[in-house]
């Protein structure tokens, strides 16, 4: 296996390229000015919210591509190269769902900032862990002047048994992902990760097999399909693993990290 021709490597953050601590390796840096030295793109592509993402890696913000909101915002150096909100038609209507639903608060993405409208201890630790341009409003119904990229469900009762029954029946009209264990992520149907790295190919002229994913649940799978060396980290979803051509250690074994420096190796020796 030749890893010496990647021009673009793109990973999901949680579960994947953070371990369980939400921490990223420490030698990640030091390997970031390896692949830019080489001229290799590199992006973080989650369902986080932009900002927050931009947070996370505030010392290489300049110099990496963020893929957020599940592809539905990409930006390179400030400059915006996809924007794919929802229509503003249906989201009342995914709103009024949420409410329904036990155990489950909602959050809406804008592109400006994210909004809730409950203020649960729990619920509040993860948006404050994953959102970090975010308003509290009386009713999410009548927050009207921001395009909403993503109504993300936090999930206490699990996401797949429990809010994904919800909106399982809006599947082909939108994007309905299973995005973590307490997570629900729906988006427009054109919106998610694979789309966004075709984008980025097109954009950079990037052919697939010049491509490098890693990921390890159901919103990265259109990713997965769009490179050839797609991996899926040890802790992946079994339908991740499905899809990925490799698998690599876990997340916190440093799966992704133990690919990189193997693929600068195969760089240094000539491969």
């Amino acid at each position: 296996m030749n890893l010496s021709g990647v021009k673009l490597i793109a990973t999901d953050m949680d579960g994947t390229l953070l371990n369980s601590k939400k921490q990223l390796s420490e030698s990640f840096y030091n390997i970031f000015d390896k692949l830019k030295a080489k001229g290799i793109l590199f992006a973080a592509a989650s369902g986080r919210q932009l900002y927050n993402l931009q947070n996370e890696f505030l010392p290489v913000k300049n110099d990496m591509i963020f893929i957020g909101e599940n592809g539905s915002f990409v930006t390179y150096k400030d400059e915006e190269l996809l924007v794919q909100p929802l229509d503003k038609a249906i989201v009342p209507e995914l709103i009024r769902i949420a409410r329904t639903i036990p155990d489950a608060y909602t959050i809406l993405c804008g592109k400006k900032q994210a909004y809730i409208e409950d203020t649960n201890k729990d619920f509040m630790k993860n948006v404050e862990m994953y959102y970090d341009r975010r308003t509290s409003v009386d009713d999410l119904l009548k927050v009207t002047d921001d395009e909403i990229l993503k109504i993300a469900i936090c999930d206490f009762g699990g996401s797949e048994q429990n809010s994904y029954i919800f909106y399982k029946q809006f599947e082909g009209e939108l994007q309905v992902k299973v995005s973590g264990n307490i997570w629900l992520d729906i988006s427009d149907k054109m919106a998610n990760k694979g789309r966004a790295i075709k984008a980025l190919q097109k954009r950079f002229n990037i052919g697939f097999d010049e491509t490098m994913v890693f990921g390890d649940y159901m919103n990265d799978l259109e990713m997965m399909k769009e490179a050839y060396f797609s991996y899926a980290v040890e802790n992946a979803h079994p339908e991740i693993k499905e899809v990925a051509r490799f698998i690599t250690a876990s997340n916190d074994e440093d799966g992704v990290i133990k690919v990189l420096e193997e693929m600068l190796g195969e760089i240094q020796k000539g491969v």
